[in-house]
């Protein structure tokens, strides 16, 4: 009599083979792991909190010392972006070596998220949307329905991680309105115009002209009357606080500084990266606090 070897489920009789198998597979499907690529940190950032330990992320532009604008895509992040299951960037614009990248290697099942086109909240001639809350919270939602169309098992885990996001984004918008309560209708100047996405919500008036901004944040130099405008809003303690893009650094913002400290006008430094070892949320309320901080010592 031949022996086989095997165990018995529900009456049938499975080949250890057959169950080796059944088990194996059922393991991959609880343990692959969805490969997102972020042109920016703070969109890989997002796809973390959202993911958990169902995401592999990397994030492409992560140095807050960088131009973004000056930025020189990589073979590292050709071969990164081959392999992606979900691709965030920020678009608008801002970031077009990405879409060289994708298509260079093209995937049809590649999915892929632009954060300007479905940002509800945009401002003329500015592709900064991630500096709103509100745009981000679209942004998440649209993570998680990416990846809970690559892996569905964890549809239910990535909706409760988006909910929780949701629920931090609270403290912004809380720290917005408690700045506006006390600071709103306030001068201020800005170097670059990544920071209106907040100074409308906080209600700070802007004097710096929207010429000087525009140029520098694509990477030119303003035209001569708008620049004498700004220094004269400086010189002439104008502004209460300059608001400083560490980022888009030229000779003219370089002097917009100094100018500022020379004239006892607080400058706070902000970033278009987030930089390491924070979250977008740490990162944001941050950089709140900072502007609180300098305009309640302004003048004093």
């Amino acid at each position: 009599m031949r022996l086989y070897r095997g165990f018995a489920l529900r009456g049938f009789f499975v080949p250890a083979l057959a169950l080796l198998l059944i088990g194996a597979a059922a393991l991959g499907a609880q343990s692959r792991v969805v490969a997102v690529v972020a042109a920016e940190n703070f969109y890989g950032d997002i796809a973390r909190q959202i993911g958990g330990d169902q995401v592999s992320v990397t994030s492409i532009m992560s140095d807050p010392n960088i131009d973004p604008h000056e930025y020189e895509s990589s073979v590292d992040d050709a071969r990164a972006l081959a392999s992606a299951d979900l691709v965030i960037e920020n678009g608008g614009g801002y970031d077009d070596w990405m879409d060289k990248l994708l298509s260079a290697s093209p995937r049809a099942s590649r999915q892929v998220i632009m954060g300007y086109d479905i940002a509800p909240k945009k401002l003329p001639d500015n592709e900064h949307v991630w500096y709103a809350a509100d745009n981000v919270a679209v942004i998440a939602d649209a993570i998680t329905q990416r990846l809970s169309k690559l892996l569905p098992q964890s549809a239910d885990v990535f909706s409760k991680n988006d909910q929780e996001f949701h629920k931090s984004l609270e403290q912004i918008k809380a720290r917005i309105v408690q700045i506006a309560a006390r600071w709103s209708g306030t001068p201020v100047g800005l170097t670059e115009t990544i920071f209106l996405y907040q100074t409308g919500p906080l209600g700070l008036r802007v004097l710096t002209p929207f010429e000087f901004q525009k140029a520098i944040a694509e990477g030119n130099d303003p035209p001569a009357d708008a620049v004498v405008e700004a220094e004269n809003q400086i010189k002439g303690k104008k502004i209460r606080i300059l608001i400083y893009n560490e980022q888009t650094v030229s000779d003219i913002t370089t002097k917009a500084q100094e100018d500022a400290k020379a004239a006892g006008i607080p400058v706070v430094g902000v970033t278009e990266t987030m930089p390491p070892g924070e979250t977008y949320q740490t990162w944001m309320l941050r950089q709140l606090d900072q502007v609180r901080m300098a305009l309640a010592g302004a003048g004093s």
